[in-house]
C-alpha cells in the first residue's frame, strides 16, 4: 500500500509558504501532515492532503511546481524504541529510507510516520511480512 504525496518547489522567501496554505484553504483541501526542507534560495514542501488531484492541480494553475511520488505510511507503536524497531527491519533487507516525516494524528496506541525509500514496493512487502501495519490512503486521509 503506497500513498501519493505531493511536493512543492518554491521560493524561499517570506509568504510564499502562505500562499500555498491559502490555495489550499479555497480549495478546502485539508493538509494531513506535512516536510518543509529548505537551502539557501529555494524550498521543497512535501505534503499528504485529503485530495491529491485537486491540490496539484490548483496548486500548478497557480503557478507553482508540483510533482507526486509515491510513499509509505507505517504505524509504529509509540512508546521508546517503536522507531528503531522498524528501521531495523529495514536494515535486514538493506532497504534505504531516503527521508521521514511523522503524520499529525496518532492510530490508536500508534504513531503514523511517512516514509520515502529507495525501493518502495520491496519495503512494503517486507514490512507487511514482518506484522508492521502499513496505511492505505484511503484510511490515511481520513484520520
Amino acid at each position: 500500500m503506497k500513498v501519493e504525496q505531493i511536493s512543492i518547489f518554491m521560493e524561499n522567501k517570506a509568504g510564499r509558504l502562505a500562499e500555498v496554505t491559502a490555495i489550499l484553504k479555497e480549495s478546502a483541501v485539508n493538509i494531513r501532515a506535512l516536510s518543509l526542507a529548505d537551502t539557501a534560495d529555494f524550498g521543497v514542501l512535501r505534503m499528504i492532503v485529503d485530495d491529491t488531484v485537486l491540490a496539484d492541480r490548483v496548486l500548478k494553475d497557480a503557478g507553482f511546481t508540483v510533482g507526486k511520488t509515491e510513499v509509505v505510511a507505517v504505524e509504529v507503536t509509540d512508546s521508546p524504541g517503536g522507531l528503531h524497531d522498524i528501521l531495523e527491519i529495514l536494515r535486514e533487507k538493506n532497504i534505504n529510507v531516503e527521508y521521514m516525516y511523522a503524520f499529525v494524528q496518532q492510530s490508536g496506541d500508534k504513531a503514523v510516520m511517512i516514509f520515502r525509500f529507495d525501493d518502495v514496493d520491496g519495503a512494503v512487502t517486507h514490512l507487511s511480512a514482518r506484522g508492521i501495519p502499513v496505511v492505505g490512503g484511503k484510511r490515511l486521509y481520513t484520520l
